[in-house]
């Protein structure tokens, strides 16, 4: 999947958001979106799915199965989980078994029949990533999937995505949790001053800064940095 000289605004003439964007995503890898707050990776994302298009430049070859989970999953539709999730396999000609086989795998069979509007932001996020997953996706799209998950359920979808690479899916995927940190040949690309950059994650470091902020702001201070495209190593107690 190639992205040739994209740039995107959401207005004519508003500001452009990215900007000479150069990237080719290759079948099978892992890429992790990182960046601050507001530097464009939702945006970023969604021109990867294709749910946005460029302003200018072009993005080629995107696989015809491509699923996406976005931030929050939009739970104000009037639809049980199991009617939402069978609407959507049926629009995709996915297999009448998926909806039950992934509430399995991601352990919320038993809101099946709960009302989406009634859903914790952790079950709306289960049947965000399911909805993703139906149609066995060539590229899939997770942003910040892991966020408001059971400690079982983010436990095991790295292995699950993991598993996709390996079968050939290319995975871009923002996480501030950390929780594809431990795998294996994970790229990872900076979204920062309008545009789109890889990081190499095998230089070391130029210099190593220690910051001192209080205890309860620990977590806080080391997501913004991660986010950042920093590396954060907590001293040993």
């Amino acid at each position: 999947m190639l992205f040739k000289d994209v740039a995107f605004r959401y207005r004519r003439r508003g500001p452009w958001i990215l900007k000479g964007v150069d990237l080719t995503l290759e079948p099978g890898r892992i890429i992790e979106v990182t960046g601050r707050n507001g530097a464009g990776k939702s945006t970023f994302l969604r021109l990867v799915a294709g749910l946005r298009r460029p302003g200018k430049g072009a993005v080629r070859e995107r696989p015809d199965r491509v699923g996406y989970a976005p931030e929050r999953f939009p739970v104000d539709q009037p639809f049980t989980v199991r009617s939402y999730l069978t609407h959507m396999a049926s629009i995709r000609g996915c297999r009448a078994d998926s909806v039950g086989e992934w509430a399995d795998r991601l352990g919320f069979e038993q809101l099946l029949d709960v009302r989406l509007p009634e859903l914790s932001k952790g079950s709306a996020q289960k049947v965000g990533i399911a909805q993703a997953l139906l149609d066995d996706p060539e590229l899939l799209v997770l942003d910040e999937p892991f966020a408001g998950l059971d400690a079982a359920t983010r436990d095991a979808l790295p292995g699950l995505i993991g598993d996709l690479a390996a079968g050939g899916t290319t995975v871009v995927v923002s996480d501030h949790q950390r929780c594809i940190e431990p795998l294996p040949d994970v790229e990872r690309l900076r979204v920062a001053d309008g545009t789109v950059t890889a990081l190499d994650v095998t230089a070391p470091a130029s210099a190593i800064l220690e910051v001192v902020v209080p205890e309860e702001e620990i977590d806080t201070v080391e997501a913004k940095l991660l986010a950042d495209g920093y590396r954060v190593r907590r001293p040993a107690r």
